[in-house]
């Protein structure tokens, strides 16, 4: 899994590099495409429920799951999260980043994303062998609500191992104490994905993209973090 996770991030990096204005999320897409097949690995996203690519592109108010396309065009001042899965030898790594577009975000923009950075990393150090899937919940949302924002309660974060979406369900929110007891050996991708505004969520026609139900901006980070006896370890990094 620390293989793919590689993978995963050196594709995330890759994309990355391409984000400026004037660039269609179908750049970014064929970008991973490529990269993916250069390093000997499968997508995941791509065929999964139908989904047609390998890379989900979520721009400003798109929360999770937004499908590249030719039409959508990336200005300056826009924000656009990077969702990546790969597959290496049956084992999957999973990872999101979010990415501003050009040289200049708002001060709020600026905020959002490192409050979201943040809060994945409390949910990280959370992560330890005897606590619990709310104590992870927990670390993430007090962090994100600590400074205005709001937290995502429709989509969660995962267990991920020999198949992309696993066992338990990871909440972005919680209560310390509760849920599935954390054990060595699992492996969780958490993944807050955080609003300027209020949590409500809807889905596009396209019947994958979700949007904030207000029109207000959200970010989203992600990593597969392995629960051990040494504490939690990063193999999406």
């Amino acid at each position: 899994m620390r293989r793919s996770g590689r993978i995963v991030r050196q594709v995330l990096e890759a994309a990355k590099e391409v984000v400026a204005p004037g660039v269609s999320t179908m750049d970014l897409e064929r970008v991973a495409e490529q990269k993916i097949r250069d390093l000997g690995a499968k997508p995941a996203f791509k065929g999964y429920y139908d989904y047609p690519c390998v890379l989900c592109t979520s721009v400003n108010d798109e929360i999770v799951h937004g499908i590249p396309s030719e039409r959508r065009v990336l200005k300056a001042g826009d924000i656009v999260s990077l969702d990546c899965g790969v597959v290496l030898d049956g084992y999957y790594g999973d990872a999101a980043i979010t990415v501003p577009v050009g040289n200049q975000i708002s001060e709020e923009l600026q905020k959002l994303l490192k409050v979201t950075r943040e809060s994945l990393a409390r949910g990280i150090a959370a992560a330890c062998s005897g606590n619990t899937v709310g104590d992870v919940g927990a670390a993430v949302q007090r962090h994100v609500e600590a400074n205005g924002f709001s937290v995502v309660r429709e989509f969660v974060g995962h267990g991920i191992g020999t198949r992309l979406h696993e066992d338990p369900q990871v909440p972005n929110y919680g209560t310390p104490g509760h849920g599935p007891k954390l054990r060595d050996g699992m492996v969780l991708a958490i993944e807050p994905m955080v609003n300027v505004g209020k949590p409500g969520t809807r889905l596009l026609q396209d019947k994958w993209t979700a949007v904030t139900e207000d029109g207000s901006y959200s970010a989203h980070f992600e990593h597969c973090v392995a629960v051990t006896r040494n504490g939690p370890m990063i193999l999406t990094d």
